[in-house]
């Protein structure tokens, strides 16, 4: 079997190579340093053996093309990035970002991920790229070979979701393997983290002021993580284009607050951070009032430095809203000019997926025109708050990259505690809280907003969260679909 479907994707691999330059070829390339400048090597020990100090991290993705399963079965063609490290993760919906000692423990169970389409069994391991080396189900691939050969066909909606700690180092590795199903588009990408304060115009991925990355190509852009927040990133070519066809995803970063030892005050903490002493593009300033909240002995997770505890949180859940149009996509599969002009989006979703596919926690996989079944939207958004393990606080990270609508959110029954709007906490230069209670945020695009759902005082039961722009609330033409998910407290 594995002979077949190998002849079957060896020629696209093949095609490429030969179709490159030698140099190109050779150009497909990861790195991730396991010491800097900013962050030295640490001793080494058994779990680190390489001393890889552990601000230092790093993530890997493909810029291709692929296919995702709309809510009412439709396949809609997709530019996109895919996963090439932190593979398992990202297929628990969870972020692929890895330490760096993690990172180079490098991707070769098996020569490119899927099942048999016909079988639905899990490919065979081919023992040419295995090399011998224990399997790493969340490594880096780094051959460039085996690169091209997970890359192709593999975008995901949303892309490969990023998160990161304040005072990191950031390596990111993008390799632009082309688009298969457009063999005539010779499409550069770059990324882009949009509202990110990047210091380095070089890496900012806009390409009149940095690189684009070319096919059969990689770029490893470089951050030194800002103030905490949620932002998002994504390709600058064309951009009205390729966010349409889906090159979009999220980024978040934590507070430091989070790394604060037992008993630790968050006032003091958030009183020293370094963007509190007068600079007025401070993030987070520190609350007007010390109310002496200090650091649990168990720890605790924040969405900012706030300096009292009022954005502590027990779950999260990243919100990507967004929409497709269905002829747009069709168009650009086909070859034909598309007509930016009468983009018009039918497809509303939350991180790839219309309800009622929002609240299966199975991983959607998409056939492609090559007969194999990859994972095409892998985050789930159902909302749980587990009351009987001490859960009653989910933060919601949302995120609006809609390039054609604005998007409203609403919950009917627990109230939403908006915290942060566009990785900024509402909080006055003076330190005065500015956060509010409403049932609904609005949203256009290029925005995120932070929100907190308390359950303290709410029923058990299950709750709605959806879009009050009811045209939204469809699958193309198939009604009670779209932009919703529910909300589980038990």
């Amino acid at each position: 079997m594995f002979a077949s479907q190998f002849s079957r994707r060896g020629w696209i691999t093949s095609l490429f190579i030969a179709c490159a330059l030698p140099v190109a070829a050779q150009s497909l390339r990861v790195q991730c340093p396991t010491s800097t400048t900013l962050h030295p090597a640490v001793a080494p020990t058994a779990d680190n053996p390489t001393g890889a100090n552990p601000g230092i991290k790093c993530q890997e993705i493909s810029g291709g093309d692929g296919y995702a399963t709309m809510g009412d079965g439709t396949q809609t063609y997709l530019f996109g990035f895919g996963p090439l490290s932190g593979m398992d993760q990202i297929n628990q919906g969870k972020p692929g970002t890895q330490s760096s000692g993690d990172f180079n423990k490098a991707y070769n169970s098996q020569y490119f991920p899927g099942v048999d389409a016909n079988s639905g069994n899990a490919l065979v391991p081919d023992p040419t790229y295995n090399n011998l080396s224990p399997a790493n189900s969340n490594g880096a691939v780094m051959d460039p070979a085996e690169m091209m050969n997970v890359g192709v066909l593999a975008a995901q909606q949303p892309a490969p979701m990023m998160a990161i700690d304040e005072d990191d180092e950031f390596f990111l590795t993008l390799s632009n393997v082309g688009m298969i199903m457009r063999p005539d588009l010779f499409e550069q990408h770059t990324v882009h983290f949009h509202g990110y304060p990047n210091a380095s115009s070089y890496f900012d991925g806009v390409p009149d002021a940095s690189v684009a990355i070319n096919i059969s190509g990689s770029m490893t852009y470089y951050y030194t993580a800002p103030d905490a927040g949620t932002y998002f990133f994504h390709c600058h070519i064309t951009p009205p284009e390729h966010l349409q066809m889906g090159m979009v995803g999220q980024l978040y970063v934590r507070p430091r607050q989070n790394r604060l030892p037992a008993g630790a005050s968050l006032y003091a903490a958030a009183a020293a951070h370094p963007c509190a002493v007068g600079d007025i593009l401070c993030t987070s300033p520190p609350p007007a009032v010390d109310t002496g909240a200090t650091q649990p002995a168990n720890g605790a997770m924040y969405a900012y430095n706030d300096g009292n505890a009022t954005t502590r949180y027990d779950v999260e859940y990243p919100l990507q809203m967004m929409g497709f149009d269905p002829t747009f996509h069709f168009v650009g599969m086909t070859f034909n000019p598309e007509d930016f002009s009468g983009m018009q989006d039918k497809y509303f979703m939350l991180s790839g997926r219309s309800y009622p596919d929002t609240v299966n926690a199975g991983i959607i996989t998409t056939q492609a025109s090559d007969g194999l079944a990859r994972p095409s939207q892998v985050q789930p958004t159902l909302i749980t708050i587990d009351k009987t393990n001490g859960q009653t606080r989910a933060l919601l990270r949302i995120s609006n990259l809609n390039i054609t609508q604005f998007n409203t959110l609403a919950t009917i029954g627990i109230p939403m505690h908006v915290i942060a709007i566009d990785a900024r906490l509402l909080r006055d230069a003076a330190g005065n809280d500015l956060a509010y209670d409403t049932n609904s945020v609005t949203l256009g695009g290029g925005s995120t907003v932070d929100v907190i759902l308390d359950a303290t005082n709410i029923p058990l039961g299950t709750y709605f969260l959806y879009t009050t722009n009811l045209d939204h609330l469809s699958n193309d033409k198939e009604n009670f679909g779209g932009m919703m998910t529910e909300i589980a407290i038990k």
